[in-house]
């Protein structure tokens, strides 16, 4: 076992002399455990260590102080120079003073979501980060399929401000892009509040149940106006509600039995749920179906409209208050009231104009394949077909989401 005198503690920031030391090429089992078994021949501290491996090709940088005697340089330098032949990579050795230069102020997390993802569309978005004042410290690779999602750790950069800028790039070279503040925070649980048709559905239910009526086209049509937000949500839900009146009540039971999840629904909940997270479904669809969605996918509250029921039959009349734009709202802020989750760990996923208030209201407002005008106005869009992909803004990869999954079945 090796001894030597042991080296005082470091101050918070470092200022004195350092040695980074990288080792580049072919991964092979052993390397840090060499680099460091070489290292600790000498008094010095490790300060900082980072390895990426990328296809089997290894990079391994470690800074650390240098040693205090003269004579212990060039024998540092020899000793890991000397690791290169043995373990066949290239060995480089930088001098310079001080720790890591500090990140600056101002820390983001940006994700980026492609399918495909071009070097074009990465090239303008970092472009712009540097533009934005911005210096990205790391990158990582969330995802592969089924779409590709790289994560960019970026400081010195307002949030806001790349929120608002790489959203017009990102749209501009057809990829989606997800801006987050760095902090404590974004470990801590959280609510995650959807809207139901058209985002955790295929869909629309008022449509479905049109069907039964022989009204579909027309019942869609007013339901494509008020997403858009051409219409008030309340009186259009009134207006097509009267075109369900004489619908059989069994009606609602062969919808619910024919209701398609969006690709990625369940393992989104099942993903989060592990984590602790709690679920909300807010709609301005019908209780008879939210609540028995919520009881299959263990939703943790719901909020929907009631509809009148008389002689077995839908009387066209909803009941109480409608759950419109701002009531979608409310009711987020009520189940994180509940929850005991403060609004800013929530997260809301929503397609429509009804959404857009539950959207700002949210610390991480999603719209999830929404109409142009829920895109261009919320601070997050995904436009791809998986609600899965929302767990990579998560700071979730897709090798954690897989490796739980097979543990499950183990």
């Amino acid at each position: 076992m090796t001894s030597h005198v042991p080296v005082p503690r470091l101050p918070q920031h470092f200022t004195g002399p350092t040695v980074l030391v990288t080792l580049v090429g072919p991964d092979r089992v052993g390397v840090s455990t060499r680099l460091f078994g070489v290292l600790d021949a000498f008094p010095l501290e490790v300060i900082d260590v980072e390895q990426l491996v990328v296809r089997g090709q290894l990079i391994l940088s470690v800074l650390v102080t240098e040693p205090v005697e003269e004579a212990g340089t060039s024998a540092l330098d020899t000793a890991v120079t000397a690791l290169g032949p043995e373990l066949g990579l290239a060995v480089s050795i930088e001098r310079g003073t001080g720790d890591n230069r500090p990140r600056r102020v101002g820390r983001a997390q940006v994700v980026v979501l492609g399918a495909p993802l071009r070097p074009r569309a990465l090239a303008a978005l970092t472009e712009q980060i540097r533009t934005d004042g911005g210096n990205i410290d790391r990158i990582v690779r969330m995802a592969r399929y089924p779409v590709t999602a790289i994560r960019m750790e970026v400081s010195g950069a307002d949030p806001d401000v790349l929120q608002a800028t790489l959203a017009r790039v990102a749209y501009e070279h057809g990829v989606d892009v997800a801006v987050q503040e760095n902090g404590i925070r974004r470990h801590a649980q959280r609510l995650v509040v959807m809207d139901v048709d058209s985002t955790l559905i295929q869909g629309e239910v008022i449509e479905m149940l049109a069907a039964h009526a022989g009204c579909e086209a027309e019942v869609a049509a007013v339901t494509e106006r008020a997403m858009r937000g051409e219409l008030d949500f309340a009186q259009s839900l009134h207006a097509r509600v009267a075109k369900l009146e004489g619908v059989p009540v069994s009606a609602l039971d062969e919808v619910y039995a024919s209701l398609t999840y969006t690709p990625g629904a369940r393992t989104m909940i099942r993903t989060l749920k592990r984590l602790g997270y709690r679920f909300a479904l807010v709609s301005g669809g019908f209780t008879p179906i939210i609540a028995r969605i919520a009881e299959e996918l263990g939703i943790d509250y719901f909020r929907a409209n009631d509809l009148e029921i008389s002689g077995g039959v839908l009387t066209g009349r909803v009941l109480g208050t409608v759950v419109d734009r701002a009531g979608k709202a409310t009711a987020l802020r009520e189940f994180a009231e509940h929850a005991g989750i403060p609004v800013k760990n929530t997260v809301a996923i929503g397609d429509g104009a009804n959404d857009l208030d539950m959207l700002a209201a949210a610390g991480l407002g999603i719209a999830f394949n929404a109409k142009p005008t829920v895109r261009d106005q919320a601070r997050t869009s995904v436009n791809v077909p998986y609600l899965d992909t929302i767990v990579y803004l998560m700071g979730i990869t897709r090798e954690e989401v897989e490796e739980a999954d097979a543990s499950d079945l183990s």
